[in-house]
């Protein structure tokens, strides 16, 4: 047998055995997609990508074959999204809102292969979670210029789903109005608080009346049905295609960088967090009706090594003037450390719940107005 056949011979068997580890591998990422599922996590994790290709890259000394490793990996990588798409196709995906709405342009972004369901608001979008209708839901959690959404806000703190993701969507707001409308002639204004919120100045600089609606696609349908040119919707200029209106001014909203955090709720806590860099998680507690209950669950949570990135407070709905608190912290709860500042807030404070962990700074939409 000559060398050209003993080296085809050699990857024939190696290529068995490949199959085998092939199969092997598939089924692993089959338990991944399934986790993803469970926790409404999108397919594509940037982060762990480069962690596999880092440490891959590793195993090979040589520098030519490490090249080609380095490739090879990543080719396996795609293969195995492709498949966990294929796996996850059908998932569906609660939103509030209808086409159009940012959160449904929000929900397409993060899970471009799931079954997107437009509910009429934030609290029904959620329930479908917790009935089981929806595998997950992507609803707002504050815009730069507007602030928190309280009622999504308010849902965390009362309900039992989990924030597993958090993505943030640059918000272009638009005028919209039919076909043949003028600026001149506006009277009225529509659409959600949040939208009318962010577009006050532009708004009262005009005069025009305003009415707050369900959301910005009803708003942009409602003005499509009405026939009347004297009203106006804001919205994105990607909901005017849908509504068949016009946009008659662009980018009306008061901040240049104007961006909303949307957050996947899911029914189950992902557990993967909170040993890289830049993992985030949200507590949520009440202190007791003592002096100085605020200051101690803060020292806690200082003393045990955490960063706190966000502190607000909320009025509780069951107990008249009486608050709760949402934080968001970096750092890893399951650590000793987290563990034991879990425990000692439980000391201090009537309720804590860890309402869920995210890696921060996940951008959506990049380029594109929305």
């Amino acid at each position: 047998m000559d060398k050209l056949q003993q080296a085809r011979e050699a990857i024939s068997r190696i290529d068995g055995e490949m199959a085998d580890l092939f199969v092997r591998r598939m089924e692993a990422a089959a338990q991944v997609a399934e986790y993803k599922k469970e926790r409404g996590l999108p397919i594509f994790d940037g982060a762990r990508e480069q962690e596999v290709l880092e440490k891959g890259s590793a195993r090979v000394s040589d520098p030519v074959l490490r090249e080609h490793y380095v490739r090879f990996l990543q080719n396996n990588m795609d293969v195995s999204k492709a498949y966990q798409r294929q796996l996850l196709e059908g998932m569906r995906v609660a939103y509030s809102g209808s086409e159009g709405a940012f959160a449904h342009i929000a929900a397409g972004e993060i899970f471009p292969q799931a079954v997107l369901v437009g509910h009429p608001n934030f609290q029904e979008a959620y329930q479908a979670v917790v009935s089981g209708g929806c595998d997950c839901a992507v609803l707002p959690l504050e815009n730069s210029s507007a602030g928190e959404v309280g009622q999504v806000t308010d849902m965390m703190f009362d309900g039992g789903l989990y924030v597993n993701g958090v993505y943030e969507l640059a918000v272009r707001h638009d005028l919209l109005a039919l076909p043949g409308a003028e600026l001149a002639g506006i009277r009225t204004v529509i659409s959600h608080p949040q939208a009318l919120a962010q577009c006050a100045p532009y708004l009262q600089k005009r005069g025009w009346q305003t009415r707050e609606y369900a959301n910005t696609a009803l708003a942009a349908r409602l003005v499509a049905e009405s026939g009347d040119r004297s009203l106006a919707a804001i919205a994105s200029a990607r909901t005017a295609g849908f509504y068949g209106l016009q946009v008659l001014e662009e980018n009306i909203h008061r901040s240049g960088s104007n961006t909303t955090r949307f957050g996947v709720f899911s029914r189950t806590e992902n557990t993967a967090l909170g040993k890289r860099l830049g993992d985030h998680f949200i507590l949520l507690f009440t202190t007791r009706n003592q002096a100085g209950a605020l200051a101690r669950a803060i020292d806690i949570i200082g003393r045990h090594g955490f960063n706190m990135r966000t502190l607000r407070s909320r009025p509780r709905k069951d107990l008249l003037w009486e608050y709760y608190f949402y934080v968001e912290m970096e750092g890893d709860l399951r650590s000793e450390n987290g563990r034991a500042m879990l425990q000692e807030l439980s000391g201090c404070c009537d309720r804590v719940r860890v309402a869920g962990s995210f890696t921060a700074h996940c951008r959506i939409g990049e380029g594109e107005r929305l």
